[in-house]
């Protein structure tokens, strides 16, 4: 019989799969990796919080990026400076703060490594009530935003001429990335949260045609990923969080691979 703490990390794990694959095709269409990427190093921010006035560490860390996300929503408004140097700034600000928060926490072990590589075996049932309200949430307004999502990222302009208010939807789905950034850290730590998203939508990218079949062959790949990391993890006995990602990149660095022979062919 399954150990109940190994089953609670498949179905996290597979249930995020499932969650990150349509945001996931939506920031690589909008080349927004290293917007994710800013949004999952303010997390730790959360984390410092969530220790020094403990209350739950995933609500803080969801409090933390939602709030970065609407930050950054608010800066790159501005005009004066280019949006990747607003994100270095952004990016490399949080990122401190958070270390020197947790370094000024008192009489506290802090466990630097799990939160930034993840201790998939660590989640809890609350964990799993979490990431089912999530899911729930996000693909509820997923499935409301998805044609203006579409357009926009087809052409922005073309998206405002139809008379969609791209601002809202943007903000909608920034916020949506926030908070599933924030529950992927508990999986896969901070370093490794923006991985989950785009890795296997890069796996599906040379199979696909439309992007329904997109989001469908990347939640695919990345259950399969899941259940192969999972299963090295437990009998190599290496961190799980790491292992899953690792099994994506393999994934995605053969299907680039049969893409470009395919080319040539």
């Amino acid at each position: 019989m399954i150990e109940p703490y190994l089953l609670r990390a498949f179905l996290a794990a597979i249930a995020l799969a499932v969650i990150a694959a349509p945001l996931g095709c939506f920031v690589v269409w909008n080349r927004m990796s290293y917007f994710g990427e800013t949004i999952a190093q303010a997390s730790l921010l959360g984390v410092a919080l969530g220790l020094l006035f403990q209350v739950d560490v995933t609500l803080s860390v969801v409090t933390a990026t939602v709030g970065a996300a609407l930050a950054m929503i608010a800066l790159t408004r501005q005009k004066l400076v280019p949006i990747d140097s607003v994100l270095g700034l952004m990016h490399h600000g949080a990122l401190a703060l958070g270390v020197i928060t947790i370094a000024s926490l008192k009489g506290q072990s802090v466990d630097l490594m799990g939160y930034l590589f993840g201790d998939i075996f660590a989640v809890s049932s609350d964990d799993l009530w979490w990431i089912a309200a999530i899911g729930i949430g996000v693909a509820s307004t997923l499935f409301w935003l998805w044609q203006p999502l579409i357009r926009m990222s087809v052409h922005d302009d073309l998206a405002r001429a139809e008379g969609l208010s791209s601002t809202t939807a943007r903000t909608l789905f920034t916020l949506l990335l926030a908070v599933v950034i924030a529950v992927a850290i508990k999986i896969v730590g901070i370093l490794l949260a923006i991985a989950f998203l785009i890795v296997p939508v890069v796996s599906a990218r040379p199979f696909v045609r439309n992007p329904e079949s997109m989001v469908l062959v990347s939640a695919v790949v990345g259950v399969v990923c899941v259940v192969a990391g999972l299963l090295i993890s437990t009998r190599a006995d290496v961190p799980g969080g790491p292992a899953i990602v690792l099994v994506m990149t393999l994934v995605a660095a053969a299907s680039l691979l049969f893409a470009g022979w395919q080319t040539k062919a």
